[in-house]
């Protein structure tokens, strides 16, 4: 499939960038749950600290464009990521397009046994700062593994327990 908001239109910033990190859980709720959850994009400021998710272009689906802002005192990210991809209730693809972060990402969820699904949040970003932003990324690799993974545990508890979405 092409057309707006699809990851052959968005060129270079669509293809694997050196940084790659991975979460994953196991949520206890359908995988149609867990999934309808993920979606709700702007619920993810629920599970997600520091940050408020908005739906900016689009109803969240496919060729949508979400931002998520997060705010640690003086310090702003922005992250500005087009919907690529949705195949309900198993995986969402999203190419992060903004001015910092930018490359793809995938939000994946296994079906299990007894109702359980496992989610996998995989994303590869394109390093900024050239060779100095390959040399910090080690460094900054376990803070971003460690703090999506939190999020992730958090996203799970919220859908077990009803939550969300």
């Amino acid at each position: 499939m092409s057309g707006p908001g699809h990851a052959d239109d968005l060129g270079e910033v669509a293809r694997r960038g050196a940084g790659e990190v991975t979460a994953t859980v196991i949520v206890d709720a359908p995988a149609e749950r867990v999934f309808a959850a993920l979606i709700a994009w702007e619920r993810q400021s629920d599970w997600i600290p520091f940050t408020k998710v908005t739906i900016v272009e689009g109803d969240g689906g496919e060729g949508s464009l979400i931002e998520a802002v997060t705010a640690i005192g003086p310090a702003v990210l922005r992250d500005e990521m087009r919907v690529v991809r949705v195949d309900a209730p198993y995986e969402i693809g999203v190419v992060h397009c903004g001015r910092l972060l930018r490359g793809p990402g995938v939000l994946r969820c296994t079906p299990l046994e007894r109702d359980r699904t496992q989610v996998v949040w995989h994303e590869w970003f394109h390093l900024p700062g050239g060779p100095a932003g390959r040399v910090a990324w080690p460094l900054l690799w376990p803070g971003s593994k460690v703090s999506l993974t939190q999020a992730l545990k958090k996203f799970g508890r919220m859908v077990e327990q009803g939550r969300i979405p």
